[in-house]
Order: C-alpha cells, then structure tokens, then sequence
C-alpha cells in the first residue's frame, strides 16, 4: 500500500477515528523509539561504598520483645 491510498483511506474515516488512527501512529513511534535507544550493560560494584548497613542490622528490636 503506498502513502497516497493510505492518505485517502484514512481521509475518509470519520473524525472519532482518525483520533483513533493519530493515537496508534503516535504509540508506534513511542514504540519504535523505544526501540532504537542503545541498552546499557550494567557495570558491576557501581554501588560500592555507596550503601552501608548499621552495625546493629541484625540485633533483635525491642518492640519485637513481648514476641520472642
């Protein structure tokens, strides 16, 4: 199907669905630039010193008490 027919098949849609049709264009290119975009490896230890855990992590909580 080349442009000009599908320029009058859709010409001649009524408005509601050429709203239709504007929608599903505008998905396919969010779609297909999704696409496109390159996928970054990730890098191994990038967090490292970046995140501590208390000292204390694992000492029982007081609140927990009447349950131990």
């Amino acid at each position: 199907m080349d442009n000009l027919s599908l320029y009058t098949q859709i010409n001649n849609l009524p408005a509601n669905l050429k709203e239709q049709v504007r929608d599903f264009v505008e998905f396919l290119k969010m779609k297909s630039d999704k696409q496109k975009r390159p996928i970054k490896k990730r890098e191994f230890g990038i967090l490292k010193g970046k995140v501590t855990i208390s000292k204390d992590f694992d000492a029982p909580i007081a609140d927990f008490n009447d349950y131990m």
